[in-house]
């Protein structure tokens, strides 16, 4: 069981046996057959470690501006809801994460949602949320594992299925499709980027910078300096006893400065990672596709596409996260029963992914709406789900992303009805 969980939710092992089944049904020989099937493993990794890099530095930076400005309530994390979820219901979990794959192949083989779904972490988070909503209702491990299997396989193929016409968009071509399950979310930014689209050429990356600010150009180095702020800023508000908590003995002052340079260097490993292990998946999945799934492509991570509009991803970062400290103001205003708080990393990928969706429509101006819109639903969305995982004993921690409260809302009130 222990081996199934870890091999499905390595995506870089299951991307690296894609491959070489690809290539081998290519009847490339052994040294192009290694090659290939080592540099998409590596590759996947790389951007692993820079996607790790990232999170963990935007973690930190969450945890000083939440002590600077005394934002207290429930941390709107993926991770640390799962680990709250796999502590109580791991065997549900486990098997509904392995039901849910078996059943995307299946769904993909047999319906017109040919998207195979390779993001192993967000699927875990899928079956968590899944295997709760049932929990919730009273159901045993039986239905839970068949019910939350089947709903997160059909949802592995169907939801990138939405974001496809703007993929194509994005990337001039249709051989990947978005596998983050926020895809109502990005979907829906790409509409709303319509409503600018006679400015759909005044993209985020044609933007025009005053001189003194040509260095943003570099994506890289505009993104150091917005980072540099932003930490600076929070590790202010915080105050050195806060930071030094985080800082494991670096001077508090000092510890920012690493911490923002550190993130901007997790976000160039990412992106080189990307770049290695795409351009292998690419050609060995139309062969593996054509053998088992015709006419299927893969569903991977968001960071895939940051390329195609880097600065876009820092737009969107600023403007969800923006968004997000809006929404906790809401819900202080109007008494809710709790708040949640946005998750800078999870601004940062899911905000900075609907910038892209915005852009590809309504150039930045669409970028900044629909990445605003979709960083409010970031925070309102798991606000619907609370009481239903509260009674089990999920209180510190909620799911924020829209396709999982979106889609574990349906399946909530639909069981609701018979109760």
């Amino acid at each position: 069981m222990s081996f199934l969980v870890s091999l499905l939710s390595t995506p870089a092992i299951l991307l690296a046996v894609v491959s070489f089944v690809g290539l081998v049904s290519q009847r490339k020989s052994p040294t192009q057959v290694f090659t290939g099937t080592a540099k998409t493993a590596i590759g996947f990794l790389i951007f692993g470690i820079g996607a790790s890099t990232m999170t963990t530095t935007l973690q930190n930076f969450n945890a000083m501006f939440t002590a600077g400005f005394h934002i207290n309530g429930v941390i709107a994390s993926p991770e640390a809801a799962t680990a709250l979820a796999q502590s109580k219901f791991g065997f549900a979990v486990s098997m509904t994460l392995i039901i849910g794959f078996v059943m995307n192949l299946v769904f993909a083989r047999i319906t017109p949602f040919k998207n195979v779904f390779f993001t192993g972490g967000h699927s875990l988070f899928f079956a968590c949320v899944l295997a709760l909503v049932m929990k919730a209702h009273g159901f045993g491990d039986t239905w839970t594992i068949v019910v939350g299997g089947t709903i997160l396989g059909f949802c592995s193929a169907a939801l990138p299925q939405l974001c496809q016409p703007f993929m194509r968009k994005i990337t001039g071509g249709d051989f990947q499709a978005i596998g983050h399950f926020n895809m109502i979310g990005y979907a829906l930014s790409g509409l709303l980027g319509n409503l600018f689209k006679k400015h759909s050429d005044d993209t985020t990356e044609n933007m025009k910078f005053p001189k003194w600010l040509s260095f943003f150009k570099d994506f890289l180095m505009g993104f150091a300096f917005v980072m540099l702020i932003l930490f600076y800023i929070s590790a202010i508000a915080a105050g050195k006893t806060a930071v030094l908590k985080l800082s494991g003995g670096t001077d508090w002052l000092v510890f920012p400065l690493i911490q923002a340079l550190t993130c901007t260097a997790g976000i160039s490993v990412l992106m080189t990672g990307v770049r290695m292990f795409l351009a292998e998946i690419t050609s060995a999945f139309t062969a593996f596709s054509e053998k088992f799934i015709p006419g299927s492509r893969p569903a991977l991570d968001v960071p895939t596409i940051f390329p195609y509009a880097p600065t876009a991803v820092l737009v969107g970062f600023l403007s969800s996260y923006a968004a997000g400290l809006i929404g906790v103001a809401i819900m202080v205003m109007f008494h809710f029963s709790m708040v949640i708080i946005p998750a800078a990393h999870i601004c940062f990928f899911s905000g900075g992914t609907a910038a892209i969706f915005g852009n590809s429509t309504g150039g930045w101006r669409g970028a900044v709406f629909g990445s605003f819109v979709v960083g409010l639903l970031l925070v309102f969305l798991p606000v619907m789900l609370y009481p239903a995982f509260s009674q089990l004993g999920i209180t510190t921690a909620m799911f924020p992303n829209v396709d999982y409260n979106v889609v574990g809302s349906l399946l909530n009130g639909f069981l609701g009805l018979f109760h």
